[in-house]
């Protein structure tokens, strides 16, 4: 007899802020899932940039939230809002990465919608943007999941791992008028 996975609900996830005081946790998180996030993303891995990381969330235009089971309160995921653009642009792009053993188990589809219900409702902002290496194949599954459509391939778009990296933009609108 097979037995059913558990599906992920909203109710398993929660977001909350990322603060200095996650310092053991976080860094235990990237360390450990360095080999998946190579070469796609480079997250803080030392106390120096994580204090650098921290320092740049207490910026009104950084939002850090740890993706939360809530299960065990564990880390799951990070997700950042980054470079927050007020005015009659009001748009963000994001930046994110999960915890290895948390890969594929939905966590980081739930809290990306939550993610993204926050970004248009508390933060005010139109626009959110994602911007994936094409080779990034769970990331950009992920975002369409989420409801993202593909704009445009910008060429030597972020510096990376020694060398300009093309990207896939990938962008979601907040429905309401």
């Amino acid at each position: 007899m097979r037995i059913k996975s558990h599906m992920i609900t909203d109710d398993d996830v929660y977001l909350r802020p990322i603060s200095a005081t996650d310092r053991t946790e976080y860094l235990d998180l990237t360390r450990c899932s360095k080999a998946l996030h190579d070469p796609w993303i480079s997250p803080p891995t030392s106390n120096h940039t994580f204090d650098l990381y921290v320092m740049r969330l207490a910026r009104d235009d950084h939002v850090g939230l740890a993706v939360c089971s809530s299960a065990n309160h564990v880390i799951v995921g990070v997700i950042n809002i980054n470079n927050i653009v007020r005015g009659s642009f009001q748009s963000a792009s994001l930046g994110y990465y999960v915890n290895v053993d948390y890969r594929g188990k939905g966590y980081m589809s739930k809290g990306l919608e939550k993610v993204k219900a926050r970004a248009f409702t508390r933060l005010g902002l139109h626009r959110l943007e994602a911007n994936i290496q094409p080779g990034n194949r769970p990331s950009i599954a992920l975002v369409k999941r989420a409801g993202f459509q593909c704009e445009g391939l910008s060429p030597g778009y972020l510096y990376i791992d020694g060398a300009w990296r093309d990207h896939e933009r990938w962008a979601c609108i907040n429905p309401r008028p």
